[in-house]
């Protein structure tokens, strides 16, 4: 027995006086035939129903032995094998054989051997198994073109999902984990690993994403001068059978993987660096459509990857101005006070003793608590990144009033006294915060209002002696009366 189907002689027997199977009493031909057909629109699986067709075959031309092979699409040989029947003779007659073709593509032959009474095959029975290779035919082209646009369809939301991800922010390794994780999965590989170029001219592996131990992975390098970097530096993908045994392949981890994808990460003419995608030895290959949607998703990949480091760079430069907003609030808040203050102590030191003295000296020394106050509430903002949501109530307060700043015009004044942070705890947090929300929408409503004054105290202490936070939020607007707009002061026990 052979499986070489092509070299099966597909010639048809000149006598066709002999009756078929198919002419059994009680049940036609065409009847049968009819049947293979409504098998078609069942819920079959693709196997069941060649293995169906394959049956029939040998029923409806009453031959002893049938077999369908359908062949590998990207190397031409038989591949998948369905028989009925018992064990096919090597030089068995009679013999008959049609082609499974869609259009000009051959798919794969359908063949009957042997008769029970040695008869030939009738013109009758060729022509019912040309008809059995045509319905075959179909159903392949169907299971393959349903096959293909799921697939298509699969990774094109993947790398949707992969460009929404990146563009919501996270840092550069997050990035290149979620492509790792989402190429894997999308071609069901092993593992999904991103390599970038290193100092030294090579590739180093910097990302791996894998059900199994990644240890060992991470770290591993491509020497300068290796055939695959020569490929992957100049923007070619490479495809690989077997990573274990092809001699282009260097590293010490290519004896744990089989056939690799190794697609460069390319926008603009520049090299981000590769998406690699091997499965395990023994696996199936990657087909010519695996190759054409994971390249496809690569390069999407890399101009989403591109848009994210864009995205980060003008955080970075918010934060730039940021910080130089702060720098002008310091300079034309805090060092304007502590020249004011240093004055007043230059004229009580000129006054003499006297009692207005300590006064100025009193007086004094609150400007410099104060100015203390607000330059630790500008070092924190500083300190903290405005991508990260804040951890501490210190943070939340800031981003509070950060955010109010945009609807304002102007950024309210912000000044803490105890250990906020170590004191006020849910769910005093959570009130106080509202407050803050409110007081500043109430001052937003109000007319002329250029300045707000936020102060949190956690030193407070409540009529009956507890300890308490207070907030106190005060601007210069104006009342419905003309008179000046009350603090808002709002307290609760710690």
């Amino acid at each position: 027995m052979t499986d070489d189907l092509a070299d099966v002689p597909a010639g048809i027997p000149a006598d066709a006086s002999a009756g078929s199977a198919a002419d059994a009493p009680g049940r036609s031909a065409l009847s049968m035939l009819l049947e293979a057909v409504l098998g078609l629109g069942s819920d079959l699986e693709l196997r069941a129903m060649l293995q169906q067709l394959t049956d029939s075959a040998a029923t409806l031309t009453g031959a002893r032995h049938s077999v369908l092979g359908l062949l590998d699409p990207d190397r031409g040989t038989v591949g998948e094998r369905y028989t009925s029947g018992p064990g096919e003779a090597r030089e068995p007659r009679p013999r008959a054989e049609a082609p499974i073709r869609v259009h000009d593509q051959t798919l794969g032959h359908l063949r009957i051997t042997g008769t029970d009474d040695g008869r030939p095959f009738t013109g009758a029975d060729t022509t019912m198994l040309a008809a059995l290779a045509s319905l075959a035919g179909f159903a392949i082209a169907s299971e393959r073109l349903y096959a293909a646009a799921r697939q298509r369809e699969r990774w094109i939301e993947g790398a949707a999902a992969v460009t929404t991800a990146l563009l919501a922010g996270g840092s550069a390794k997050d990035a290149l984990t979620t492509v790792a994780e989402r190429a894997r999965t999308l071609a069901d590989a092993s593992a999904g690993v991103i390599l970038q170029p290193d100092a030294a001219g090579g590739m180093e592996i910097v990302t791996a994403s894998t059900p199994d131990d990644p240890a060992g992975i991470v770290g591993t390098v491509i020497e300068p001068g290796s055939p695959v970097l020569v490929q992957l530096l100049g923007g070619e993908p490479v495809f690989i059978e077997d990573s274990a045994t092809d001699p282009r392949m260097t590293t010490h981890v290519r004896s744990r993987f089989g056939p690799s994808m190794m697609l460069p990460l390319r926008s603009g003419g520049r090299l981000i660096g590769t998406l690699a995608l091997p499965r395990r030895r023994g696996e199936r290959p990657y087909t010519a459509v695996d190759r054409l949607l994971a390249t496809q998703f690569a390069s999407q990949a890399a101009l989403a990857l591109v848009l994210a480091d864009a995205a980060h760079d003008r955080e970075r430069l918010a934060v730039y101005e940021d910080r130089d907003r702060i720098a002008r609030d310091l300079h034309d808040l805090v060092v304007q006070r502590l020249f004011a203050t240093e004055m007043m102590l230059e004229s009580a030191r000129r006054r003499g003793p006297a009692p207005e003295t300590d006064e100025l000296l009193g007086r004094a020394v609150d400007e410099l608590d104060s100015t203390i106050q607000e330059v630790r509430t500008a070092i924190f903002a500083l300190q903290q990144p405005p991508a990260d949501a804040p951890a501490t109530f210190r943070g939340r307060v800031l981003r509070e009033t950060g955010g109010a700043a945009a609807v304002l015009g102007f950024r309210p004044s912000v000044r803490f006294a105890g250990a906020v942070d170590a004191l006020v705890r849910a769910p005093v947090d959570g009130r106080l915060l509202a407050a803050l929300r409110g007081a500043l929408a109430a001052a937003h409503r109000r007319t002329g209002v250029s300045s707000i004054e936020v102060a949190v105290d956690a030193t407070a202490v409540t009529p009956d002696g507890r300890a308490a936070v207070r907030l106190t939020v005060a601007d210069d607007g104006r009342a419905e009366d003309g008179s000046r707009a009350p603090a808002v002061i709002w307290q609760a026990p710690l």
